[in-house]
């Protein structure tokens, strides 16, 4: 079932009071909100919230609803800092406008990207999704820099991390580019791996740079 952003953002902000800081609801003033806010009585008809004077409870159907926008909302945030490298409330205002436009097939292809993270930018945790568990259960590594291969590894890369022009530039006339295949020939002294006929070596710090989606990754 489809929410507007701001039914989103209501129910995102009572899951986080009553699932993560323990409150039994939450009131309209913490909310800012009215009782005839078309969002939250849109959510009461949903059955996925109760309100009971001026407090907002939350429904067993508007946990499970709620843990998914809080999901979305926190790997948004991991996606703005480690993928696009935004930081501090241009991030977080960007992370919030990216959170509504995840629908459940997106956010699981991003949280692979970023290999499964544990928690938001923030330290909070990031409620696990199904390619979570099954990450886990069949130990496939998903998207992990160079520095994480093992020598004989193989994938694809994903993309390469790095704000900084000359490196990118560097990385690029080397033929490390997302999509092309990569193999790691060797980790000491330096970083050795294939890309297509060549054979390359840089450092630890440029090899922490690329991000390759292991042949077992899904």
């Amino acid at each position: 079932m489809e929410h507007s952003e701001r039914a989103e953002d209501i129910l995102e902000a009572v899951w986080i009071a009553v699932v993560e800081e323990g409150d039994n609801s939450a009131s309209f003033e913490a909310l800012d909100i009215d009782a005839n806010d078309p969002a939250l009585l849109a959510l009461e008809r949903q059955a996925l919230i109760e309100l009971k004077g001026e407090r907002v409870y939350l429904r067993s159907e508007g946990r499970s609803a709620g843990e998914k926008v809080v999901r979305r909302h926190r790997l948004a945030e991991r996606l703005m800092m480690d993928i696009l490298d935004l930081k501090g409330s241009n991030a977080n205002a960007k992370a919030c406008e990216f959170e509504h436009l995840l629908n459940e097939g997106v956010d699981t292809r991003i949280c692979t990207l970023l290999n499964h993270p544990t928690t938001c930018p923030h330290g909070r945790p990031i409620p696990p999704g199904d390619c979570c568990r099954a990450a886990r259960s069949s130990a496939v590594t998903g998207v992990v820099p160079l520095t994480e291969m093992k020598v004989g590894d193989a994938g694809e890369i994903a993309y390469l991390s790095t704000s900084d022009t000359r490196t990118m530039q560097k990385l690029m006339s080397l033929g490390v580019l997302p999509g092309n295949h990569i193999r790691l020939n060797r980790r000491f002294p330096s970083y050795i791996f294939h890309v297509g006929n060549s054979e390359f070596a840089v450092d630890e710090q440029l090899a922490r740079e690329i991000f390759v989606r292991t042949e077992d990754a899904d």
